[in-house]
């Protein structure tokens, strides 16, 4: 595809990588989208090509952040974050008929939130709805993608303007459909991260250290953990790609060991209070966030911070460089699924059960025990940049270079 297709043309074939390669729909299949309201006009293409690929049903779970922002101010504190049976019991179905889940991104009302009181808006977040959700995806139970939808407010927040169009062709660079072949690309980009994994792996390291401007951090890594990337394959064996785009090498540590501090070189929302935060700084001890301070929404993560049990702790460490596609774009997305894949990047909160041998078979707290973070959020922080440098650390203390200048330079040292 290239910036003269019609628009039409280019979503169609959008809808195609996020289907056919993405979740990698099976014949008769069940698909379930999930987005907000104003992400349907993807919603539905991404439906009729699902269908195309031989989806035996598709639904389209729809959120309104407006009517969240209802609740944060009007309805009854007791209300706020209640979930129905229903709608528990509809994920809880997914370990059973294991559908294709299409996530859909692209903030609609980045400024919804503010003004909000951070105490109830902290209070609206599902938590039981996480509860279900949360243990389904980050065990690769089904096959799994979250993708962006443009929309004219992400367009106003990425570019200054509503401009849809001029956002779309920036999501086809990051997706690679500018390229003769988008889906031979793909397999071409997936297999480098494989290369990526596999030295990681190999290497074996102990620890990770991200050192640069406001950012001086090691991470220990659970002994015998595994490096994943690109594709994964779920536990009925189909590949999908989770995250679209995706530019990362990333396991899980020791959510005991991380000391030092950081501070974020991109601003991303606080998806579960839809707060937008920016110029993070956080403070580590013997795997702990002691402090955390921030140039915008610093109250929003604090009290994330406090409301949800062990968000203290970090669920996953990861390595992206100045190759992404993403950085390619040389555009700011305030979007987590975009910003991470950006820039190296470590997230609070749940840890991957399959970064470790065996770990999807353990109960949560045996997780725990061996070192993987189990809690009811996952939030992304970008800590990379040019200037940010990346070592591994083997168990004898020595040093090498993974990044050097946002290179990675693992095969070469």
């Amino acid at each position: 595809m290239t910036a003269t297709e019609p628009l039409d043309r280019l979503i169609e074939a959008y809808a195609k990588l996020v289907v056919r390669i993405g979740v990698n729909v099976q014949f008769g299949q069940r698909v379930v989208i999930r987005g907000a309201v104003e992400h349907a006009p993807v919603a539905r293409v991404i439906a009729q090509e699902a269908y195309r690929a031989g989806a035996s049903l598709v639904t389209i779970d729809y959120t309104d952040p407006v009517l969240t922002r209802a609740a944060v101010d009007h309805a009854p504190q007791e209300q706020l974050g209640r979930v129905l049976p229903h709608q528990v019991e509809g994920i809880r179905a997914w370990r059973e008929d294991r559908p294709a889940l299409i996530t859909l991104t692209g903030n609609p009302h980045p400024t919804l939130m503010e003004g909000a009181d951070p105490a109830r808006l902290a209070a609206s977040m599902p938590i039981d709805l996480m509860k279900e959700f949360l243990p389904i995806i980050t065990t690769n139970l089904i096959a799994w993608t979250v993708v962006g939808a443009p929309n004219p407010a992400w367009a106003q927040t990425v570019l200054g303007e509503p401009d849809v169009d001029r956002l779309w062709q920036a999501v086809a660079v990051a997706m690679r459909l500018d390229q003769d072949d988008p889906v031979d690309a793909w397999k071409q980009h997936i297999a480098k991260l494989h290369q990526r994994r596999d030295l990681l792996n190999a290497r074996g390291f102990d620890r990770i250290r991200y050192r640069g401007p406001g950012t001086d951090l090691t991470v220990g890594l659970v002994p015998g953990s595994s490096w994943m990337s690109g594709a994964v394959t779920n536990d009925d064996g189909t590949d999908f790609v989770p995250n679209m785009p995706t530019e990362e090498v990333f396991t899980s540590p020791d959510w005991r060991r991380a000391d030092g501090n950081l501070t974020t070189t991109a601003p991303f929302f606080l998806a579960a209070v839809n707060t937008l935060v920016d110029g993070l700084r956080l403070d580590f001890h013997d795997g702990t966030i002691r402090g955390a301070a921030a140039d915008r929404g610093e109250v929003a993560v604090q009290t994330h911070l406090d409301g949800v049990p062990r968000a203290r702790h970090l669920g996953e460490v990861a390595i992206v460089d100045g190759d992404s596609a993403v950085r390619r774009t040389g555009l700011t997305y305030s979007d987590m699924l975009y910003d991470e894949n950006a820039g190296s990047h470590v997230a609070f909160g749940s840890g991957f059960a399959t970064t470790i041998q065996r770990g999807t078979e353990l109960s949560p707290d045996e997780r725990i025990e061996v070192g993987v973070n189990q809690s009811n959020t996952h939030v992304d922080v970008v800590v990379g940049s040019p200037a940010v440098e990346i070592d591994g650390i083997d168990a004898d203390g020595r040093a090498v270079p993974i990044t050097r200048g946002d290179v990675f330079v693992l095969d070469t040292a």
